[in-house]
């Protein structure tokens, strides 16, 4: 049942990216489901099962607010099309994965992942989905609801290094 459940939910996903009807609202799409993915890909990739647990509160709330301020505030899209459009859903699932590895081990990781939560946010605007104030207020739903679950890793840690003979960074992890 574990498995049937994935499938559906990556079958829903490819389905609203092959409906998105330019480039820039294709890549929105793609990196809304993707920043996200990689938060939470990460919490296997270092074995990390409190982390994993916290990501699934942290996507959890987001996304229950996101939908619950939708069908509460009943906005309507710049584009007329539906009455959903308060706040973005796609910045808020992008912004909260974004921040959550940024809180759980650290900015340079997370840094290509704002890069994606920023342009999902800015192709929601650019194709006339959104507001600029729906998608602030995804961005504000997904930074709070990961700043508030998430917590930093103790055992994974990444340091700037800066010396007068070298600039680098320093890896490490506890076992």
């Amino acid at each position: 049942m574990k498995y049937v459940s994935k499938i559906i939910v990556a079958v829903l996903m490819i389905s609203q990216l092959s409906m998105a009807k330019s480039n820039t609202e294709k890549i929105g799409d793609f990196l809304a489901f993707v920043v996200p993915a990689t938060a939470y890909g990460s919490t296997w990739y270092v074995e990390d099962e409190a982390g994993r647990m916290e990501f699934y509160k942290t996507y959890g709330i987001t996304m229950a607010t996101t939908v619950a301020l939708k069908y509460t505030v009943r906005e309507k899209r710049p584009d007329n099309n539906d009455r959903d459009s308060f706040p973005s859903g796609h910045t808020a699932s992008a912004m909260s994965g974004a921040v959550f590895v940024h809180k759980r081990y650290g900015l340079s990781y997370a840094l290509p992942l704002y890069a994606g939560a920023i342009y999902t946010g800015y192709s929601r605007i650019h194709v006339n989905r959104h507001h600029p104030r729906d998608v602030a207020a995804g961005a504000v739903i997904g930074v709070l609801s990961a700043w508030y679950f998430t917590t930093p890793n103790e055992k994974f840690h990444v340091i700037p290094t800066v010396d007068s003979r070298y600039k680098g960074i320093q890896i490490s992890y506890t076992f």
